[in-house]
């Protein structure tokens, strides 16, 4: 008698949504925070739109939200110059990408909270929103912003379709993307089409609120500033997030939706789409 094959499992992907793909528009992005992380993420950005226009997509339209300004201890790990000491961090960042690769992007020098969105609704309109954030209370305020908003209305101009948070310690970190609603899939034999990516904040929340740091003082000096972070740890982590958004517009289909990153160890554990 013979025995009965397993059914094959399908693996589970993620196909991103059209309008990123084939867009009549720029792709707006609210990059929220432009400190360790978020600095060299923008400089990421730069070189993807870039390419992206070398490559006849409208490229992307960023707008940076940081209300810091650059101290003396932010030289070095983040990345400013002494010439940029006393600017805000979002208005220094944004005019040397501006110069650098032409483009016309913005800075807001406000948090991205219930206040700065209440004076300008339109803020919220991105269809990605990246987090580069250093508090859970924070990340928190995001998603109540993002999932706020009447996300029913299809044919709504930039209207949130995926979020992408940034969370490090001293030598680890995490990067995942989510979806702000549901991505319509096609059908697929070989592939179990997965239309949402869970909320980092719904998935990860008991994590989270058990990781909130009880040290918020800030760094009097870079060498305190590398007691508490690594010095390529947010380089590590803006690269490789980099290079899940970079999938998302090139491939347009998604098998991982983020990743830990252990720097100390060599360590990078993909997180599979399911």
């Amino acid at each position: 008698m013979k025995a009965k094959k397993s059914k094959a499992v399908k693996p589970s992907v993620h196909i991103v949504e059209k309008v990123l793909l084939n867009p009549y528009n720029p792709i707006t992005v609210n990059l929220i925070g432009a400190g360790g992380t978020g600095s060299q993420f923008l400089t990421a950005l730069g070189r993807m739109n870039h390419a992206l226009i070398a490559l006849n997509h409208p490229g992307l339209m960023v707008r940076v939200f940081d209300d810091d300004k650059v101290e003396p201890a932010n030289l070095g790990r983040q990345l400013f110059p002494s010439a940029d000491l006393g600017m805000y961090k979002a208005v220094a960042l944004v005019n040397r990408i501006n110069l650098f690769f032409g483009t016309n992007w913005k800075a807001i020098t406000e948090r991205y909270n219930k206040e700065t969105i209440q004076d300008n609704p339109d803020l919220r309109m991105a269809e990605f929103t990246i987090s580069c954030v250093d508090t859970v209370l924070a990340r928190f305020e995001i998603a109540e912003l993002l999932m706020g908003l009447d996300k029913r209305v299809t044919y709504m101009r930039n209207r949130p379709l995926y979020w992408m948070d940034f969370g490090n310690s001293k030598d680890t970190g995490q990067v995942i993307l989510s979806t702000l609603t549901e991505i319509k899939q096609p059908e697929s034999k070989k592939f179990n089409v997965v239309d949402s990516l869970p909320l980092v904040t719904n998935e990860f929340r008991d994590l989270l609120e058990h990781s909130e740091s009880t040290d918020n003082t800030p760094s009097c000096s870079l060498a305190d500033a590398l007691g508490k972070q690594d010095l390529f740890i947010n380089s590590a982590l803006a690269n490789l997030g980099a290079s899940l958004l970079w999938q998302i517009f090139r491939e347009g289909m998604l098998f991982n939706r983020g990743f830990f990153l252990n720097l100390k160890e060599f360590r990078t554990t993909p997180l599979k789409v399911a």
